[in-house]
């Protein structure tokens, strides 16, 4: 099941595609050097399947390698899941 993260810059929004159909989000603001990640949702339907933990993983791999901001994990679920992958950690030093 290929999986997809598509940047919308002007709804300040990563959005998370599972066979072409959008599955969840992450919605950000942008702050100087730093992205603020605000919101994550999946579609209720599909929680419990790991897609959320997927989709941040995917979202900062985006960010890693398309932008040179350093991240801020405002979102309870991201802060979460960076606390748990020590190998993310560094995006908020940068």
């Amino acid at each position: 099941m290929p999986t997809e993260v598509l940047h919308l810059p002007n709804q300040n929004r990563y959005v998370f595609e599972k066979d072409g159909e959008q599955v969840g989000f992450i919605d950000y603001t942008i702050h100087g050097d730093s992205i603020a990640l605000t919101h994550s949702e999946v579609d209720p339907h599909l929680r419990h399947e790991g897609l959320g933990d997927e989709m941040v993983q995917a979202v900062l791999d985006t960010i890693r390698t398309e932008t040179r901001h350093s991240v801020i994990a405002e979102c309870p679920f991201v802060a979460d899941w960076m606390s748990r992958h020590p190998e993310y950690q560094e995006l908020e030093a940068r």
